[in-house]
């Protein structure tokens, strides 16, 4: 049961952090330091957007519309801590 436990928090560190390069990488392009022109770029930034698609499309639609700000990456990076705390504290059912 401790193996089931440490692959269940290396796959929330590992969500954390895919999230938080979503967003740094969406920071970059939009001040203009990546450029989407380039192919590994744009290749970067389409995995990652497919990838977190399926997490932040729920999430859209419940969040009311912000005028070009999305909080969804917030919700979702709020959602992942809080799980990992449950999971952390409930550890001795795991052991």
């Amino acid at each position: 049961m401790i193996s089931l436990f440490q692959i269940l928090l290396m796959l929330i560190s590992v969500v954390k952090f895919v999230v938080i390069a979503h967003v740094i990488m969406s920071w970059l392009i939009n001040f203009g330091v990546l450029n989407m022109h380039q192919q590994l770029v744009a290749q970067i930034w389409y995995g990652l957007n497919q990838l977190l698609a399926p997490l932040y499309r729920p999430i859209r639609r419940i969040l009311p519309d912000m005028g070009g700000l999305d909080l969804a990456p917030l919700v979702v990076i709020l959602g992942v801590f809080a799980l990992e705390t449950v999971i952390r504290n409930n550890a001795m059912y795991f052991l």
